[in-house]
C-alpha cells in the first residue's frame, strides 16, 4: 500500500511557533525548527496556518484558564498532528507554543523559563507593559532556552 503524506503536515510538523499575546495583539513571535535552527525555508501558506490555529485557540485559553489554577495550561488544543500549550501569566499575558507533540516536562521548563526573562523585560523602565518586545537580547535568550527544550 502506498501511504499519502499531506506536505503540509511534514512541514509544520518540523516546525515550532512561540507567540506572546497580550490583550489586544501579539507582543512577541518566533519560529523555531525542531533542531534548533531558525526557520527561513517554511512556505508562506504553512506558517499562515500556523498562525491561524494559535489565533483559534485563543478562546480555548480563555475558556481553560477558568479550569484551573495553573499558570501552565497544558495543551489547549490538537490539529493536524499539532498541538498548542499554553502558559497564562498572571497578568493574563498567554505564552503559546504550536509544536508536533512534545515531552510535557520540556515544555513546562521551557515555559518557566521564558517567564522569568518576561519577568525581567517587565521590570525594565523602559519597557511599557503589554506592548511589542522588540529586545534583540530578549530574543537571543528565548531562542537559546528554545534550542535547550525543545530541539
Amino acid at each position: 500500500k502506498t501511504f499519502f503524506i499531506p506536505l503540509f503536515t511534514m512541514a509544520s510538523s518540523q516546525l515550532l511557533l512561540f507567540v506572546i499575546v497580550g490583550k489586544n495583539e501579539p507582543l512577541y513571535e518566533a519560529e523555531f525548527h525542531k533542531l534548533g535552527g531558525t526557520s527561513s525555508g517554511t512556505s508562506d501558506s504553512v506558517t499562515r496556518q500556523n498562525y491561524f490555529v494559535l489565533h483559534s485557540a485563543l478562546d480555548l485559553v480563555d475558556k481553560a484558564s477558568w479550569t484551573t489554577n495553573n499558570m501552565y495550561l497544558r495543551v489547549v488544543d490538537k490539529i493536524n498532528h499539532q498541538q498548542v500549550s499554553t502558559f497564562l501569566t498572571a497578568g493574563n499575558i498567554k505564552f503559546m507554543l504550536l509544536h508536533g507533540g512534545k515531552n510535557e516536562d520540556s515544555i513546562k521548563n521551557f515555559f518557566n523559563e521564558v517567564y522569568e526573562l518576561y519577568v525581567k523585560l517587565s521590570m525594565n523602565p523602559f519597557y511599557k507593559y503589554d506592548t511589542p518586545i522588540t529586545s534583540k537580547f530578549f530574543d537571543t535568550r528565548v531562542r537559546a532556552v528554545a534550542r535547550r527544550y525543545l530541539s
